[in-house]
């Protein structure tokens, strides 16, 4: 009879799987285009060079190296919470959901320790190169997210007659963002679709646990 993979390894072979094909689409981008540059896939997909210096999608809301810091403790914590439902024997779609979701923080996290270090500037016209470390853009810690997948699924302009927008340009989807950021949202989303009573079981204390119980056994 053949012996099943162990879950630890299933989740530590997700997570290199998925770090090396962001880290390698990201390295790609920023050594081969410049800033703004576009390879049109289709019409509806989009290889389109954009950094932000923020969240998931572009998203920018509060300081640089106060989300650096923040993506690496929520980074550590998953990762404890990781070993401690692989420990506890969870089910295996489970543990590849948060994997899924470790995997996207931390290839994200990457790109903010260590491009600033190791790269060259990106900007319009100007394709960036490995350099020395400490001789790059930016410090530790301050480095730019590369973004390049973009999905323009529909573009086009409201009818004139149309009350109020009449003549406003739609375009759906407009978030640029990369393979990290898709990592995360496909492992929230199976999350709330599939595990939502697991996860929710899986963050009870101990202490919780035996009261509920109890209640149960009256």
């Amino acid at each position: 009879m053949r012996e099943k993979i162990p879950k630890g390894l299933v989740a530590v072979l997700v997570i290199i799987l998925i770090l090396l094909l962001d880290q390698i689409s990201k390295i790609w981008v920023k050594t081969n285009m410049a800033l703004y540059d576009s390879i049109e896939i289709t019409k509806w997909f989009k290889i389109y060079f954009v950094e932000n210096n923020g969240m998931a999608f572009g998203i920018e809301a509060i300081g640089k190296i106060f989300l650096s810091i923040f993506r690496i403790i929520a980074v550590v914590f998953i990762g404890i919470y990781l070993a401690k439902i692989i420990r506890k024997d969870y089910k295996l779609g489970f543990i590849i959901c948060i994997s899924m979701v470790l995997a996207g923080a931390f290839g994200n996290i990457l790109d903010s320790v260590f491009y600033g270090e190791i790269f060259t500037a990106s900007y319009p016209g100007h394709v960036a190169q490995f350099v020395p470390i400490g001789e790059g853009y930016s410090s530790w810690l301050h480095g730019k997210v590369v973004d390049m997948l973009y999905f323009p699924l529909i573009e086009t302009t409201l009818p004139n007659w149309v009350p109020f927008w009449g003549g406003t340009e739609i375009l759906f989807f407009r978030f640029i963002f990369n393979l990290a950021d898709a990592s995360i949202s496909v492992g929230v989303v199976l999350l709330l679709l599939f595990y939502r009573k697991t996860l929710s079981h899986s963050l009870q204390t101990e202490k919780d646990k035996q009261k509920a119980i109890s209640k149960m056994n009256g």
